[in-house]
């Protein structure tokens, strides 16, 4: 019994650092320069495998923050090793992801620029398929605001967090919430992450959600995923709950989208994606549903039109 609390603890120590490492931005520095401008572009290994992300324009700033996080990284990295460590001494067995999640993950990494592209949509970004995919794969697009380039951008660090095996075997929880708003939103708002403590309006509608309470969030999504649902129905309340509740400054509907299929990928279920044609339709039924709290044709129309059966 001491032994599996013991475990129980390492594996929360584990999850946080991971989550913590997955949100912070560090590597090799490459600075690169075009049309007398500095762009900064970090390098990884990981898993055997090289990964180059651009980050952003030059300042002096950003690089002293990716140096700093390169310290910080190098001694969360040593934890983690110290806590397998520690686990593997008392004999825990790290457990592989079944068939039907790693399928998942599969279908949605194969599917990510579509998934991000249809995102940017939902949010009034001026893109099309290809620009977002060559953005994604670290390259230049032309006629495209640097804002709307990073939104794409951020949507795809959001994505591979979620994607990554330690993050999507951990609970769909607050934490995780807020580490997605925070990669969203990267770059727009200081305080991306945290939940908002000033009222905010919403277009197209008068109703104005409440001021969140962080305890009754916790409470409240962990009542949504412990609830006798089904795994589609609790991602779609998952979603829902998130963009009427409006716990961010800005970037709910990116956040909650990400946040549902955190939840429906660790199940192995599929994806949640609004079509770039439905986005219209989407916004319209969203009013109603927060003028009403009436959730019936909406969820209808996420689980008919937007849900994603990848068996």
């Amino acid at each position: 019994m001491e032994n599996q609390i013991k475990i129980l603890d390492l594996l929360n120590q584990k999850q946080n650092k991971q989550v913590e490492l997955e949100t912070l931005i560090y590597g090799s520095i490459e600075i690169r320069e075009k049309d007398n401008k500095q762009y900064i572009y970090t390098h990884n290994r990981e898993d055997g495998m090289q990964s180059t992300k651009y980050i952003g324009e030059y300042s002096e700033d950003l690089y002293n923050l990716i140096l700093n996080n390169n310290i910080k990284a190098k001694e969360l990295k040593k934890d983690i090793r110290r806590i397998e460590k520690e686990l593997k001494e008392l004999n825990y067995v790290d457990e592989d992801l079944t068939i039907e999640v790693t399928n998942n993950i599969d279908y949605a990494r194969k599917h990510l620029a579509d998934t991000i592209y249809k995102q940017a949509i939902l949010e009034g970004v001026a893109t099309t398929l290809s620009d977002t995919e060559n953005i994604i794969e670290g390259g230049k697009v032309n006629n495209m605001s640097s804002e709307d380039i990073l939104k794409i951008i951020n949507l795809k660090h959001a994505w591979e967090f979620i994607l990554n095996k330690n993050v999507i075997t951990s609970k769909t929880n607050y934490s995780i919430l807020c580490m997605i708003n925070r990669l969203v939103e990267e770059g727009f708002y200081y305080n991306a992450g945290i939940i908002r403590n000033v009222p905010v309006n919403i277009g197209g509608t008068s109703w104005k959600p409440d001021i969140p309470v962080e305890a009754d969030i916790k409470d409240e999504i962990n009542n949504i995923v412990e609830s006798e649902l089904d795994d589609i129905d609790k991602s779609i309340r998952i979603l829902l709950y998130v963009v009427k509740k409006q716990i961010f400054i800005d970037g709910n509907k990116r956040t909650s989208v990400v946040f549902a299929n955190h939840y429906l990928i660790s199940k192995g279920k599929g994806l949640i994606v609004i079509p770039s044609d439905k986005v219209e339709k989407y916004k319209k039924l969203l009013v109603d549903y927060y003028e009403s709290n009436n959730d019936k044709k909406i969820s209808e129309f996420l689980k008919k039109e937007c849900f994603l059966n990848i068996e």
